[in-house]
């Protein structure tokens, strides 16, 4: 049975309709009702609210039926809540800001107000969220003078789908931030997109561009949806398609040169200098012996300058075979294998000027590993070196101004050079072909950024905003399982930006019509209701299940009655 709360209001308020004439037929009004009180806690105390609702004095009017409440009343706390907007902007603040735990935040309030955990959860998922989505649509008038302006510039993204899940999307305006659409899809075809992207055409406002990844339901859909406007591709993810097999064989080769350099020098790059076997610097209560100072012997003192260096390139050497790579552009096979002949540069000068045998060992062992790799690295090297060229030859910065025709005209003549040096390997011409069919699949939209303003050439602040959320939920739940399964059920809700501070949260969440507010409710409950039956708790689970053939009996019992 849920415990009662005794509160006792510390102030009392008397709200009444702001308006003096019928806003119909500027007539006199009357008090129409006199709500009993109401108690609300805020961050400044218990308040109790006694509302005057006002209607039209004159029984003809035709809003006489119409009750008008106060504004005033309505911007202290939501319906049916006994919480002020301002705990609710608080509990926002704290949890998507200084990513708090719910229990954190009810210990900080319990101080100033009778609030329990689930109560502050509920007030994050229930109002919150709903109330931060309803704000963002207050904003159509900006959207709209956007549009006739310099037209609508349109980013869409998806977080990769968890198996069997649905896919959470999100499309927004550019220019504002403002999210025009937010949501899960249950397929990725052609009609999804479609469907999802319509009702912005229906909107009727101006679109002067869409970004977004080349995916292969979307495309044809937003020539459907937008058939006039120029959809711009990724070039990051262009160049990153580009690059695959070129990722490949760089992963490959770096595979093999560490099993090489590990063959050769296994046993000697892990050797180190240890406390006892297999310890190292140890602290905490029982730490390791601190080191002894010794009296100052010059040849001693050498060989402990040749040991440490000897210790650095050993590690320096084990570091190398740890590089993991970033393709298109960093390439981790690449960098071991120059970084590792770095280091054998370095060995052959040091044994010219002072042989010595662990060092010449090292020297020798790279060298056999190096040579091992030396094919494969002079091809990979001369296919990077494309690469980067057109990375180079896109990007905008620190050249002239120039129009999509222009850098589309100067890709091509540099297709046309890199086709004749790749005919000197056959791997080269497996590189050259994937570059120049990636190309050509991504050509109709790689270019559109140079000639509409505004357009970005890259989709990244998308992931950006997927790769922080997911932060953001993983350091206010502490797992990952769960921060995935909060990305399933509220997710669209997390994308939506919030205010800069929280007076102006407290600020905005209060001017939402109460109506809009309640319909968002709605749709937040509907689409947590696809996860009731999501549960590992045993028990809970069999609960679930009895229910379920309880409602099944039930819906039979009454059909035979």
């Amino acid at each position: 049975m849920k415990t009662l709360r005794e509160l006792y209001s510390e102030t009392r308020l008397m709200c009444s309709c702001e308006l003096e004439c019928c806003p119909n037929c500027k007539g006199r009004m009357k008090v129409a009702y006199v709500s009993g009180p109401k108690l609300v806690q805020t961050m400044r105390g218990t308040i109790g609210i006694t509302h005057l609702a006002k209607r039209c004095a004159d029984p003809r009017c035709a809003g006489y039926s119409v009750k008008w409440k106060s504004a005033y009343w309505q911007q202290i706390a939501p319906r049916c809540c006994t919480y002020g907007y301002d705990v609710i902007a608080q509990v926002g603040w704290e949890r998507q800001t200084g990513k708090e735990t719910f229990a954190t935040i009810q210990a900080r309030l319990v101080k100033q107000m009778q609030i329990s955990e689930s109560q502050v959860r509920s007030l994050y998922h229930e109002r919150y969220l709903p109330l931060l989505a309803c704000h963002e649509r207050q904003f159509g008038d900006k959207l709209r003078e956007i549009a006739l302006r310099t037209g609508l510039i349109l980013t869409l993204d998806g977080l990769a789908p968890e198996g069997g899940e649905a896919q959470l999307w999100v499309v927004r305006e550019l220019t504002s931030g403002l999210t025009l659409r937010s949501g899960w899809l249950a397929k990725q075809d052609e009609t999804t997109f479609v469907n999802f992207l319509q009702p912005i055409a229906d909107l009727k406002l101006p679109v002067a561009g869409i970004l977004s990844d080349k995916q292969r339901g979307l495309v044809p859909a937003v020539g459907v949806v937008f058939p006039q406007v120029k959809y711009g591709f990724c070039q990051v993810h262009y160049l990153g398609n580009a690059a695959e097999p070129v990722a490949e064989a760089d992963e490959a080769m770096k595979v093999a040169l560490r099993q090489e350099v590990r063959t050769e020098l296994g046993d000697l790059i892990r050797q180190e200098k240890v406390e006892s076997c297999g310890v190292l610097t140890v602290t905490g209560l029982v730490p390791s012996p601190a080191p002894e100072v010794v009296p100052v012997d010059p040849l001693q003192t050498r060989e402990q300058a040749c040991e440490t260096i000897r210790q650095d390139l050993q590690r320096r050497i084990r570091y190398l075979l740890t590089l993991k790579g970033r393709p298109p552009l960093r390439l981790a096979g690449i960098e071991m294998f120059e970084r590792l002949q770095e280091v054998k540069d370095c060995l052959d000068r040091l044994t010219a000027q002072h042989p010595d045998p662990l060092l010449t060992q090292l020297q020798q062992g790279l060298q056999n590993a190096l040579q091992t790799s030396q094919s494969d690295y002079a091809i990979l090297h001369q296919a990077a070196h494309w690469l980067e060229e057109i990375s180079a030859l896109l990007d905008p910065q620190d050249k002239p101004v120039r129009s999509g025709a222009q850098v589309k005209q100067a890709l091509s003549e540099y297709l046309d050079k890199i086709q004749v040096e790749s005919q000197t390997d056959p791997k080269l011409q497996v590189f050259f072909h994937t570059i120049q069919k990636t190309t050509h699949s991504y050509a109709p939209g790689l270019f559109h950024c140079y000639d509409v303003p505004g357009l970005p050439r890259t989709n990244n602040d998308r992931e950006s905003e997927f790769r922080n959320l997911n932060r953001r939920l993983l350091s206010t739940t502490g797992q990952k399982g769960l921060t995935k399964r909060l990305l399933q059920r509220e997710g669209a809700w997390e994308l939506i930006p919030r205010p800069d501070s929280m007076e102006e949260i407290e600020k905005a969440l209060s001017h939402v019509d109460p109506d809009d507010f309640q319909k968002e409710r709605q749709r937040v409950r509907e689409h947590r209701r696809r996860f009731r039956l999501h549960t590992r708790s045993p028990k809970q689970s069999r609960n679930q299940l009895i229910h379920l053939e309880q409602r099944w009996a039930a819906i039979y019992s009454s059909d035979s009655s």
